[in-house]
């Protein structure tokens, strides 16, 4: 677990939710994935996302917890306290890719963002990544003004490249991706 590293984001805690998130983490997760559409992350979900489709997506999430191929991340807003982040990496169970993972939905609820908290979510991930052996990372996100470029490329991710009209936006308008990689070093 991660204490908070400076005034910004004083008292946030970051920490792996287990295979069985409580009642509680999963309605706070819900929230947290509803907040963010409507903030116009780009995140594979359109505005308005009922609730049952928040709820069924971190249903889903939690069953794939179990298996061991998936770390669920969240960021609290203090020790015990309210999720205001989340992020996952998917670790690859084929076994000619068990040295990659997938970084996947990095969300910060948005009156908690430019607080560094996806920053720490993401060096956790890391941190995670390499005591798992793992020595690359991928991900996508959109290369809108929506999208998280310029924060992973400050993280030294490399940009891959991108397809254009990968996805829609949450309100609907197609967007091209952009595709970023990291090189972990080994243990």
């Amino acid at each position: 677990m991660n204490t908070d590293d400076g005034k910004i984001n004083r008292g946030v805690v970051i920490e792996a939710l287990g295979a069985v998130p409580s009642a509680r983490d999963g309605a706070e997760l819900a929230d947290l994935l509803t907040a963010c559409v409507e903030g116009g992350a780009s995140i594979g979900f359109l505005a308005p996302l009922p609730r049952a489709e928040a709820d069924a997506y971190w249903g889903k999430i939690a069953g794939d917890l179990s298996g061991g191929f998936r770390v669920l991340l969240v960021a609290r807003d203090r020790v015990g306290g309210k999720i205001i982040g989340s992020a996952q990496v998917m670790c690859e169970a084929k076994a000619n890719g068990r040295h990659r993972g997938e970084v996947q939905k990095v969300m910060v609820h948005p009156a908690y963002r430019r607080r560094r908290i996806a920053a720490r979510l993401m060096a956790e991930i890391e941190r995670i990544a390499v005591t798992r052996g793992l020595t690359l990372l991928f991900l996508d996100t959109s290369d809108s003004h929506a999208g998280a470029r310029v924060f992973y490329e400050r993280l030294a991710y490399v940009y891959a490249g991108g397809i254009p009209n990968y996805a829609l936006d949450p309100h609907g308008t197609p967007e091209k991706n952009a595709i970023f990689y990291k090189v972990l070093a080994a243990n």
